[in-house]
């Protein structure tokens, strides 16, 4: 065929056209099955491999702070933004469905620095949140592409799904600090990866409330503890939704509230008043059975007491 045919056969073939993308749909930050993040954290580690330079004191990384999203201001004294400091993995803390719990120190070379809690969420390929389509209502993202796969569960839409909540539980705790909530200092973010305030002993983390056999007058502070800090969540147009002896921690005879990832907007969610109801319900019923009185909890007049704290009567 002539060099003039193919020109005019190429001229009339039919043309693909890219789709339009909705109005609202940004340009297209992430390929693939990776968020951009997760490719960017990953390409990091791969050049750390590489790289010729030992890190210090047999450490696992150099510290992530100077990528991650930070915490919120004013900063504890014993957080490390030196970008010299390194992490050195010290052992697992807890293995969950949907994210795992390690001991991680931060320290500069030579000193003894601090430990924190590195709270990783599970790769999409390995874990599926079985219960977050009730939780999402009232945070959905945008109408995009990014929406429409974790709809559909595909393996880049439950990767976006794990990001999505670390980004919940970080935003949340971060909030939750700054109005002085009973909850540890959000360090870091760093992709699915939460670097938290360690709350323990040394390496000895602080017990669950559900490990805990309280006497009577301490289970009375617990309890007030407890429902004082409902009120500040319900102050925020927040509830935990998950809340259980499990998740709360009892740190130098304190209430720490833990594991948010699952926070609760109880304004825009739908479901909102029920998680808020039931999170009171859920734990009234362990201080019941550890002997407090049903009288002490007065769990309609809190339930009702909270929705009037967050405006909803």
């Amino acid at each position: 065929m002539r060099k003039h045919d193919l020109e005019e056969s190429y001229e009339q073939r039919p043309r693909r056209t890219r789709r339009a993308r909705f109005d609202d749909e940004p340009e297209p930050t992430r390929g693939g099955r990776l968020t951009e993040a997760e490719r960017v954290r990953l390409a990091r580690l791969r050049e750390d491999a590489y790289t010729e330079t030992a890190i210090p004191d047999g450490a696992d990384r150099w510290s992530t702070w100077g990528e991650a999203e930070q915490g919120p201001l004013p900063r504890p004294d014993w957080v490390i933004t030196e970008l010299a400091a390194v992490d050195t993995e010290l052992g697992i803390l807890k293995t969950g469905k949907e994210a795992d719990v390690h001991l991680v120190r931060r320290n500069l070379p030579g000193t003894e620095g601090t430990v924190l809690a590195a709270k990783r969420y599970r790769s999409g390929e390995h874990r599926l949140f079985h219960r977050d389509a009730g939780y999402l209502e009232g945070r959905r993202m945008r109408r995009s592409r990014e929406m429409r796969a974790m709809e559909s569960r595909s393996s880049f839409g439950r990767n976006l799904i794990a990001e999505q909540w670390a980004v919940a539980e970080f935003g949340a705790l971060s909030r939750l600090w700054s109005v002085g909530a009973p909850v540890p200092y959000p360090v870091q973010r760093d992709g699915t990866e939460l670097l938290l305030e360690f709350l323990g002993e040394g390496e000895t983390a602080a017990p669950r409330l559900a490990q805990v056999r309280p006497e009577p007058e301490q289970l009375r502070e617990l309890w007030f503890q407890t429902s004082a800090m409902l009120e500040l969540l319900a102050s925020q147009g927040l509830a935990h939704g998950d809340l259980s002896a499990y998740n709360l921690l009892v740190h130098h005879d304190r209430i720490m509230v833990i594991d948010l990832p699952q926070v609760v907007d109880i304004v825009a969610n739908p479901g909102g008043l029920e998680f808020l109801a039931r999170d009171v319900r859920n734990i009234a019923t362990w201080f019941h059975s550890r002997g407090l009185p049903e009288r002490l909890t007065a769990v309609p007049e809190l339930i009702e007491e909270l929705q009037e704290i967050a405006g909803l009567r």
